[in-house]
């Protein structure tokens, strides 16, 4: 497999599982009963950028991880998924 490829995967996975962590243990301004003038009331009261980003990057490596075995070590395509995944008419 190319680095390319690999690299393409990786990005794709972990932008969607950006939008997966981002709500996980936010408080809203709202919430925290302190909405700052000029913002509105769903905002966060204290972003947690750098935690967001740190555990995107982990659970993305996991899952291309896994992509990687399955496809490398178990020989799975998506050529194969027809026989996988049964279809019922």
């Amino acid at each position: 497999m190319q680095w390319l490829s690999t690299f393409a995967v990786y990005f794709i996975v972990w932008w969607t599982v950006l939008f997966i962590v981002l709500p996980i243990g936010l408080r809203t301004q709202s919430e925290d009963g302190d909405v700052a003038v000029g913002t509105v009331a769903s905002a966060p009261a204290r972003f947690k950028g750098v935690q967001i980003i740190l555990t995107t990057t982990v659970v993305a490596a996991v899952i291309c991880g896994l992509w990687y075995l399955g496809t490398w070590y178990f020989g799975v395509s998506l050529d194969d998924l027809p026989r996988i995944i049964p279809v019922y008419d």
